[in-house]
């Protein structure tokens, strides 16, 4: 599935679970997905803008350039995501896990190295 706009369906519940999906260049703008899961998905330039992403399941997920702004992403996993580059200063992370690995795109806005 490819540039699905479920921001289009604010009127009808949205409960799912996405796995093993392809959801690229999707939009989610502005919708409460609280304990939704995409796991092992690829969310390639998925915008996520002004989302309510509360307690969401990332793991193994392809975030390409994905779109976070403005995102609520308290209690969120990213642990085991793969390219996620987010703005900590513009989103909110309280309590967001993250793996090492996934450092480089919390930090990715400043242009530093991390070895």
């Amino acid at each position: 599935m490819v540039r699905l706009k479920f921001e289009d369906r604010k009127d009808f519940l949205l409960d799912f679970n996405f796995r093993n999906c392809t959801l690229n260049r999707s939009s989610f703008y502005g919708l409460t997905l609280k304990n939704q899961s995409f796991l092992d998905c690829k969310l390639i330039e998925v915008d996520f803008t002004e989302a309510d992403l509360t307690n969401v399941n990332f793991q193994y997920g392809h975030l390409d350039r994905a779109i976070f702004s403005h995102t609520i992403l308290q209690k969120a996993d990213f642990t085991k995501a793969m390219n996620c580059a987010i703005d900590p200063e513009i989103n909110q992370l309280k309590n967001a896990r993250f793996s090492l690995e996934g450092l480089s795109g919390l930090l990715s806005k400043y242009q530093i190295k991390i070895e």
